[in-house]
């Protein structure tokens, strides 16, 4: 397997593609990590969510980060990781096309709201569920991608093989 450094272009172009990735934030020393839903749009992440604690975090600090993946197989992945700026888009007439964009953008994927929804899901949640818009602005994003390495996608592997990659493993762990 080789591991390529990937471009910004390449990062972008991932981002594109995936939709589910798992977003970062911090208070007061201590990492906090959920599962999102996000659409990739002109150097920005645009997402939604419901009133809870990754919200309350980032109105603290919004500095956060997003990790995405894309695994074909343990050989063969693209992984991005972006550093950002969270914003909030309020439900005002100012912030109107801003949060059209974004559910526009979100609508895209099947089912984009349940993340934000799931925990809400419960008797007189709908007192509790006001949807809250936000993008993260990139400040800088980085990606790296596995491929097979042409000899090793290529080579057979023999039964005789599988004995020898036991025994390296068996004398590695025994170290």
């Amino acid at each position: 397997m080789r591991i390529f450094e990937l471009t910004n272009k390449e990062c972008a172009e991932a981002l594109t593609r995936l939709r589910l990735g798992r977003l970062a934030c911090s208070r007061n020393e201590q990492p906090y990590i959920v599962p999102i839903y996000f659409a990739f749009h002109e150097r920005q992440l645009y997402s939604f969510a419901t009133h809870g604690q990754k919200i309350d975090w980032m109105r603290i600090n919004p500095r956060v980060c997003i990790e995405a993946d894309e695994i074909v197989n343990r050989d063969e992945w693209t992984s991005v990781i972006v550093h950002g700026r969270y914003e909030e888009l309020p439900d005002t007439l100012e912030w109107k096309l801003e949060r059209e964009l974004t559910h526009d953008l979100l609508q895209q994927e099947a089912m984009w709201w349940e993340p934000a929804c799931a925990s809400n899901i419960h008797p007189g949640a709908a007192d509790e569920f006001i949807p809250i818009y936000y993008r993260i602005h990139i400040d800088r994003m980085t990606g790296r991608r596995a491929m097979p390495d042409s000899i090793d996608a290529a080579r057979l592997v023999s039964p005789q093989d599988v004995p020898e990659r036991k025994s390296l493993l068996k004398r590695l762990l025994h170290r």
